[in-house]
């Protein structure tokens, strides 16, 4: 079934407006008066709609139920990525919010291959990713992206969270199974993982010193594109959001 994010406001007397770009999206599906679709307010509410009239820049649907998104997981998974290079960062960002992560916040670390001086130009291109992406795996809301810039930022961000978990792939580890089964509650978790080259020995203490977890993912190494999307499939599972 055809999904579409709006706006609350959009919502009055029974009836979904749907306006610019996501009108125009309906005329090229050829979705037809009488025909069902969903529409979502982006905070984890889903709309059950019957399509009255399509015009190329508005939309009108009647509302016939108001549900919880069943798609929108119990926990908030924040994903914060050492900026790779390329088109990997779009990749990341589509795996990793149909893998169910709420955010994704990039930063710059030592080893970073990647250095852009202006990444915020980005940000409308990464949103954009997200929101299909969100979109085709029947997420409740749209995953933000953003920038955090250096590695102590993307520290902070983590210590906000309830569980906070540094993904490292040497030296003394504790595991990644073990970890999550002793906070199978939490409600908020944090995932930092690294770039291509990983993490810099110092920045595994850093995160030791501020209080996160450092973390083993097993005896295979992962790229960087792929590890935060395991990861996060890991939480899913170890909250009961895979059942």
């Amino acid at each position: 079934m055809a999904r579409f994010f709006i706006a609350g406001t959009n919502f009055k007397g029974g009836m979904a407006i749907i306006r610019g770009r996501d009108a125009e999206h309906v005329r090229v599906l050829r979705l037809r008066p009488g025909e069902d679709l969903t529409i979502c307010d982006a905070q984890g509410t889903d709309y059950k709609c019957r399509l009255v009239s399509a015009e190329p820049d508005r939309v009108e649907a009647e509302i016939i139920d108001v549900v919880p998104c069943p798609g929108e997981p119990s926990v908030a998974v924040t994903v914060l990525c050492g900026l790779p290079k390329g088109d990997k960062t779009d990749y990341l960002i589509q795996k990793c919010v149909e893998a169910g992560a709420s955010e994704i916040v990039f930063f710059l670390s030592d080893r970073c291959v990647a250095k852009p001086e202006t990444p915020e130009k980005k940000l409308e291109r990464w949103q954009r990713i997200a929101e299909e992406a969100a979109k085709q795996s029947g997420r409740g809301i749209i995953p933000s992206v953003s920038w955090a810039g250096e590695f102590a930022e993307a520290l902070n961000i983590a210590n906000r969270k309830e569980l906070k978990i540094f993904l490292y792939e040497t030296g003394e580890r504790e595991g990644l199974d073990a970890v999550l089964e002793a906070n199978k509650t939490a409600e908020s978790v944090a995932l930092i993982t690294g770039p291509e080259g990983g993490f810099a020995p110092f920045e595994a203490d850093l995160a030791r010193i501020v209080g996160l977890h450092v973390c083993s993912m097993g005896e295979r190494i992962l790229r960087c594109e792929t590890a935060p999307v395991v990861a996060t499939t890991a939480v899913m599972y170890a909250t009961g959001n895979l059942s």
